[in-house]
């Protein structure tokens, strides 16, 4: 990357104020807030993730891959609560270095997904950094009153359900960093795009909350068993996976047939985003047939039981030993 040429006004209007189309109240990016109308009934869903690079991306990642995954696993968070997107917010911290190509290259990814998920640009801010590019989106989006999944509504004896299939972002990783050679390219390819483009499951999310049958629910970021703890603690549950019913790719379980040791990394890898969820087992039928509706699959792969803390087991009904906790910051 070059020096940038553009300032920081130019590059709002020139590059992110179009992003803004179809929002009156974002101001055309003109102001310091963007005015946010809420539907009557309804409550006002808030989340922010930051992306650092290194971290949660490699540095030499393309731009524009950059900016729609941390667009999406925004989307993923509202997607976990039932809400439909309203606006983003991006806080983009830029390295000094970068060429007026490169930020036209994330601007236009930005673009790409706001098109595809239908959600615009509200606001946000830009400034220059002598450390690595860092990225903070918060997404805006409503939920009708009493609708929206929390982490704590598990109830003893619900049946825990994935969406999609689970691994592939963390073997997508794998397969960009060049440990997965025994796999076929397109396989490769196809986990690499799961983990640079997660899909947020928002049709999915908003049409399970609008039936009410969901007790809990959140989204897979950080691994599967550390994300179903989560949930298990702030239900004050027990939380039991058989790994046999956990869904997966054929790529994802070509690599395990190759290393059976994988499941670990599977259990915990995270980067998934899909939904996990908690409801009554009798409501199950009705909460699959609706994921088929959305062209997705809704996996039962457990049970929330009295107690505390989260158990693998195998088919016998083994408890595995204990893997990875997911992923940690601190």
């Amino acid at each position: 990357m070059t020096e940038k040429t553009l300032g920081e006004f130019e590059l709002i209007e020139k590059l992110f104020a179009p992003l803004a189309d179809g929002f009156p109240g974002a101001l055309n990016l003109k102001d310091d807030a963007a005015l946010v109308p809420v539907s009557p009934g309804c409550r006002l869903v808030v989340t922010t993730d930051a992306l650092v690079a290194g971290v949660h991306f490699r540095p030499d990642d393309p731009p524009d891959l950059v900016a729609r995954k941390a667009l999406r696993v925004n989307l993923s968070d509202l997607a976990a609560m039932g809400a439909k997107p309203l606006g983003l917010l991006v806080a983009a911290c830029f390295p000094k270095d970068a060429s007026e190509s490169w930020l036209t290259a994330f601007a236009k990814g930005l673009a790409q997904d706001k098109a595809e998920f239908n959600v615009p640009i509200i606001g946000g801010d830009t400034v220059s950094t002598p450390g690595p590019f860092t990225l903070a989106v918060t997404a805006l989006g409503e939920v009708e009153e009493g609708r929206a999944f929390k982490r704590s509504g598990a109830r003893a004896g619900d049946a825990i359900l994935v969406s999609g299939t689970i691994g592939d972002g963390a073997l997508g990783l794998d397969a960009l960093e060049g440990k997965l050679d025994f796999l076929f390219e397109d396989e490769r390819k196809w986990l690499a795009e799961r983990y640079l483009l997660p899909r947020p499951r928002l049709d999915l999310g908003q049409a399970l909350a609008a039936k009410r049958l969901v007790h809990a629910g959140m989204d897979i970021s950080d691994g599967l068993l550390a994300d179903l703890g989560h949930i298990a603690r702030a239900s004050g549950l027990a939380a039991i996976v058989e790994t046999v019913k956990i869904p997966l790719s054929s790529p994802t379980r070509a690599a395990l047939k190759a290393d059976s040791n994988r499941m670990a990394q599977i259990l915990g890898g995270g980067d998934d985003y899909e939904l996990l969820l908690t409801a009554e087992p009798r409501d199950v039928p009705a909460l699959q047939e609706i994921a088929q509706s959305c062209r997705l699959s809704l996996t039962v792969i457990g049970r929330m039981e009295e107690g505390e803390g989260v158990r693998a087991v195998d088919a016998a009904g083994v408890s595995l030993a204990a893997g990875p906790s997911g992923w940690r910051h601190f």
